[in-house]
């Protein structure tokens, strides 16, 4: 399965930190009636029992919405609930292997930190990557932000569409246009938000605005 640039417009990724007494399925559904294109179910923690659950609870969403779900790092629960494809981290399952284990019309996300990794990602079989952090994040301590040169010397380097990760609110998305990127991968700027629909719809608005920018550069 090759991925549209479309679907990656407004791409959110789970995080069970703002439930604030809602089940995940609630603020999922909330945030694709929104606008979200694109989902991630991102669990870190937890037995693999009770995300192949959630996964399975998700699915049904998505699949109303039109937005493919992908697993966070784990091919192994990409199988066994069906979602339509995994991201995968630096440290994870190689590409390739993740390709003769999923078969040819999964979906497979690779993070990509510098044009050198982003290559290897496509010529790996990946059909998008995940560029960032773009801004300071708070969800992955760790990642130093990328500069705007290298988000664009990432965007210009591969075939595959670009979606840029990190620190990406309402107040900065729109900073991203003209690198390319075919969207935003947000977390905080849906799910820690009071209305999730509400604030799902104002990122999708900015978010057309950036990848329509993207095309114009690319016409």
């Amino acid at each position: 399965m090759k991925v549209d640039r479309k679907q990656l417009t407004l791409y959110a990724v789970t995080d069970r930190r703002w439930l604030r007494g809602a089940t995940l399925e609630e603020q999922v559904e909330q945030a694709l009636e929104g606008g979200v294109t694109f989902l991630q179910l991102r669990e870190k923690q937890g037995d693999p029992r009770e995300i192949l659950e959630q996964a399975q609870k998700l699915l049904p969403l998505c699949r109303r919405f039109g937005a493919p779900l992908i697993i966070n790092d784990s091919v192994e629960l990409t199988l066994a609930c069906g979602a339509d494809g995994v991201h995968l981290g630096q440290g994870d399952m190689n590409p390739r292997q993740a390709r003769r284990l999923l078969g040819p019309d999964k979906i497979i996300g690779v993070s990509a930190h510098n044009p050198q990794e982003a290559r290897r990602a496509m010529e790996a079989g990946a059909d998008y990557l995940g560029a960032g952090a773009v801004f300071p994040t708070g969800t992955k301590t760790d990642a130093g932000a990328l500069s705007r040169e290298t988000l664009e010397e990432i965007c210009r380097s591969v075939e595959i569409p670009v979606v840029a990760i990190g620190g990406i609110t309402r107040e900065n998305v729109l900073s991203l246009a003209g690198s390319g990127v075919a969207g935003a991968a947000v977390v905080s700027a849906i799910f820690a938000q009071p209305d999730v629909r509400k604030a799902a719809r104002e990122m999708a608005a900015l978010c057309r605005s950036v990848a329509l920018s993207a095309k114009k550069e690319g016409d």
